[in-house]
Parts: C-alpha cells; sequence; structure tokens
C-alpha cells in the first residue's frame, strides 16, 4: 500500500489495491493507471455513486485469524510545531514508508521545506534530504519535491540546494493530496524510510529520536526553493521520532506578521565610469526582493558598496567593471561571474541552450572554439558578511546596515571587464550573475546629453553620499574616483 517502487509486469493476473488511511470508495470518482512519465491516461474506470460494497476488513471491528493485530494509527494522533508554532508536521508510518502532512499560513510564491538534517544533534542545511512543498499557482495545485543540499548556494544545475531530478537523481516523494482552507496551506506527501539514493537521501530512522529541519522561502521564476531568511528556518536541534504513536504537542499556527519594515529607498550612479562588483547581504524585507520583485538567494551584488543601485551609462562611451564575484569554480556558493544582458533574471551558465537564446549579453561572455560559453568576469572573491547577524530589519537606512557588515576579501586580483556601450544597446539591460539567478539589477542606457538622476533627487543616492544635487552634478567623477581608490586599498 503506498509504496513509491515500480510496478513490475502484469499478465492476466488479478492486482488487488487498499486505498491508504481512511479514503474509501464513495471517496473517489474514478481509478486510472498513470503514466507519470508522459503524462498519460492508460485506461481509467469511473465508481458509481450508488455502489453497495462492504467495508473491507480492518475498517470495521470485525476481525479474522488474518488480521494485523496492530491497527495503523492516525497521522492526525501524530503532530509537532516548529519554526515558532508557524509549522505543523503530522506523520504516520505505513509499511515501509512515511506519510507527512505539512501545515502552514504560506504567502503567494512561498514554499515550506521538511526533513532529515544534515548532522546528528543539530539543525545542518548542508547534507539534509529535505522535501520542498508549495501551491502552484499556475496550475492551482500542490507540489512536492525531493531536495539534496550539496552546497549552500542556488542550484546551478550541478551543485547547491537543488532538486534530485535536476541532477540526476530521482524523486522519491510522492504526492498524496492538499488543500487550501483558511489561509492555511496542507500538504500530505509519502516518501521511503529507506535512504534509495545513498549520496542525495537519508534514512528515517523508527527505532529512535533523529535531527529533523524546516524551513520557509521564497520560489523563484523556475518555482524551486530560494534562500530562506535566518529567522524561516530552524535554527535549535528539533528532535522527531517518527515511531512514535499517538504525540501530539500542537496547538495551533501561530499568525504570521505581515507588515515587516519598510524599504529602503533606491539607489542610483549616475555620471560614474569605473565600478567595483562584489558580493554582500540582499538584505531582508528592506533590500533585494522589496527593491526588484524577484526572489532572492540571500546575497546581491553591491556596485561601488551599495545594494544593486541602478546604474546610468551613455552610449558610446567605455565603461569599467572591477569585479571581485570569486574565481573558485569548485565552491558555487563564492563563484559569481559578472555579466551584463537584457534578462532581468540572470544565471546564463545555469540555462539550458534555448534559454541562453533568449537573452541578449553584452559583456561579460565569450565562447570557445566548439561554441560553449564561458564567463570573462572571473576575480578573487569579496563579501560584505555579518559582524553579527543580519540587521537589516533594525537599520533604518541604509548607512546604518553598513556598519553592521564587514568587508572579506580573499588573496587575488580583481577581474577588469571594459564594456563600450553600442549605440544599438536597448534602453534597459541588467548586471548578473553568470551562475545564479536573481542577484543584479538594472542599467538603464541613454543618449549623450539626456538628463539622468542626481544625488540629492528623491530616492536618489550616489555611493552612499549626501551630497546636494548641484554638487554631485558638479563632481560626479570626483566622487567615483575618490570611491573607487578608497575600495581599492581596502
Amino acid at each position: 500500500m503506498g509504496s513509491l517502487n515500480p510496478l513490475r509486469g502484469y499478465q492476466g493476473e488479478d492486482i488487488e489495491i487498499q486505498l491508504p488511511g481512511k479514503l474509501t470508495a464513495y471517496d473517489i470518482d474514478w481509478l486510472a493507471v498513470w503514466c507519470v512519465e508522459y503524462r498519460h491516461n492508460f485506461g481509467h474506470v469511473y465508481i458509481p455513486k450508488d455502489l453497495d460494497v462492504p467495508p473491507a476488513l480492518g475498517q470495521t471491528k470485525i476481525t479474522t485469524s488474518s488480521t494485523t493485530s496492530q491497527s495503523p494509527f492516525s497521522a492526525t494522533n501524530n503532530c509537532k510545531e516548529i519554526l515558532d508554532k508557524r509549522l505543523q508536521v503530522r506523520w504516520e508510518i505505513q509499511g515501509d514508508q512515511v506519510q507527512i502532512t505539512l501545515s502552514a499560513r504560506l504567502r503567494k510564491e512561498q514554499y515550506m521545506a521538511f526533513g532529515i538534517s544534515g548532522a546528528e544533534g543539530r539543525p545542518a542545511m548542508l547534507g539534509a534530504d529535505v522535501v520542498v512543498a508549495y501551491w502552484d499557482t499556475r496550475v492551482n495545485q500542490p507540489r512536492v519535491a525531493d531536495y539534496s543540499i550539496s552546497h549552500l548556494a542556488q542550484c546551478d544545475g550541478e551543485r547547491g540546494v537543488c532538486p534530485d531530478q535536476r541532477i540526476g537523481g530521482t524523486n522519491d516523494v510522492q504526492l498524496v493530496s492538499g488543500n487550501q482552507k483558511n489561509g492555511i496551506t496542507t500538504i500530505t506527501y509519502r516518501r521511503p524510510l529507506a535512504a534509495k539514493e545513498s549520496v542525495r537521501d537519508k534514512e528515517i530512522l523508527t527505532s529512535r529520536s533523529q535531527s529533523v529541519i524546516a524551513a520557509f522561502g521564497p520560489l523563484n521564476s523556475r518555482y524551486e526553493a530560494n534562500a530562506h531568511s535566518f529567522m524561516d528556518t530552524t535554527r535549535n536541534d528539533v528532535q522527531l521520532d517518527f515511531g512514535a504513536q499517538n504525540e501530539n504537542t500542537c496547538i495551533g499556527l501561530a499568525e504570521t506578521d505581515s507588515s515587516g519594515p519598510a524599504p529602503w529607498p533606491a539607489r542610483v550612479i549616475s555620471g560614474v565610469t569605473n565600478f567595483t562588483a562584489r558580493i554582500g547581504p540582499a538584505a531582508g524585507a528592506r533590500g533585494y526582493s522589496a527593491l526588484t520583485g524577484h526572489p532572492s538567494w540571500g546575497i546581491a551584488w553591491y556596485i561601488n558598496d551599495q545594494l544593486i543601485p541602478e546604474l546610468y551609462v551613455e552610449r558610446g562611451k567605455t565603461y569599467t567593471f572591477f569585479v571581485e564575484g570569486g574565481d573558485d569554480r569548485t565552491n558555487p556558493a563564492k563563484f559569481h561571474p559578472f555579466y551584463i544582458s537584457d534578462s532581468s533574471e540572470g544565471g546564463f551558465g545555469q540555462k539550458k541552450e534555448e534559454d541562453q537564446r533568449k537573452q541578449r549579453v553584452f559583456a561579460g561572455v565569450a565562447y570557445d572554439n566548439e561554441g560553449y560559453p564561458y564567463p570573462t568576469a572571473v576575480g578573487r572573491y569579496c563579501e560584505w558578511t555579518h559582524k553579527t547577524i543580519d540587521q537589516s530589519a533594525a537599520s533604518e537606512t541604509f548607512e546604518d546596515y553598513m556598519k553592521t557588515v564587514q568587508l572579506e576579501c580573499n588573496d587575488g586580483e580583481p577581474a577588469v571587464l571594459n564594456w563600450t556601450v553600442a549605440h544599438e544597446t536597448p534602453d534597459l539591460v541588467y548586471y548578473q550573475c553568470y551562475t545564479h539567478n536573481n542577484l543584479g539589477w538594472k542599467i538603464h542606457v541613454v543618449d549623450p546629453g539626456t538628463p539622468v538622476p542626481v544625488a540629492g533627487e528623491k530616492h536618489a543616492r550616489i555611493n552612499g553620499g549626501s551630497l546636494s544635487a548641484t554638487a554631485a552634478a558638479l563632481a560626479p567623477l570626483a566622487v567615483a574616483a575618490a570611491s573607487h581608490l578608497a575600495n581599492r586599498l581596502r
């Protein structure tokens, strides 16, 4: 019952199917043989509404010598609240499977994740085996996917926080049901107790408790899990005994605070020809996602030490980017080549060939003799890191926030990317990360002499300064040169 193992071939045999849990023939309208891979119906029968059949043995108090002495226990009798009572986890053992129900007050395009920690005795994302569950608004259906975490980085198609199927594994999780009611999303799935893939999966124990982890986070454009915030994941060791019976400590889901801190004003850099490009934190609800409307992986580009500023460049001019996004290809969490294209999402290197052809690239990508693309702006790694924890919510201004971070750089040299803006360049392009989605933002391309925002105007900042509009307009190049020189001397 409820096994995910492939069925063997059948010919001229009767197959007996036992409906899971409390489901009966009166609860279903039809039964079909469905091919998941080819999405094809190989035959179905309708269940009459006036069906008159006796209940199956085991569903009543009638017993026989073959009836098991241990009746299955209900998943509703096993329940634990985690993530500050924002996630309810219900479970029951069903043969060689475990059925798990997750309930939470999810926002639109948000996921809930639950699984086995990568280390016993503490919440470890690295090496964890989790299931990501969400409501797919495109088709108004629940979804579940088996994930493994090889690096603490966005999935690049080979490594990172990846669906097993995307990196050559199997999706060893089966959707059972899902619903949305009174603002609560509930999704039930089954997965094997045993580790089907030794590299990606972890065994679920029934003889003792084990460490589990959970998280909430945004979905990206592929409907894959993006990075969660520090407050939206298990921060202490959570133990769960999957073999327990009648272990129910659930009371009720906590209400979520949907207000949150106000975003910082958008920042603008204009009149500058030299830029530094480094990595830094996305700054939670005040930063990347609030400014762009895109989900964030938790990091973003800092241009001239500003969080994803909007750049203004002129056609016909040459601009220089000193890129410090990392040069270690074996560490995807710290490998962020810089490039410029017309894609608001980026991630050129992880796209399929047909998707790459949809992007126009203007700088930062070249092709080898066999026609394969590779990034050219690959320099040492510099990152603005938190001195303690993320203080973005408590920082009223970006300037206050920058006092809570510190710059850390690896040995080496920055990559130098020179970009001469062609006359046919579109009015809007984007600086992005070659290997990951959603790290950069806008570059406005204008004709020479076109008025552009300067410091002092509403919602505009340049190089973190408080210059008047007049002063900024008179000496933007001096500001840029001084800022760049200071950055190079760090």
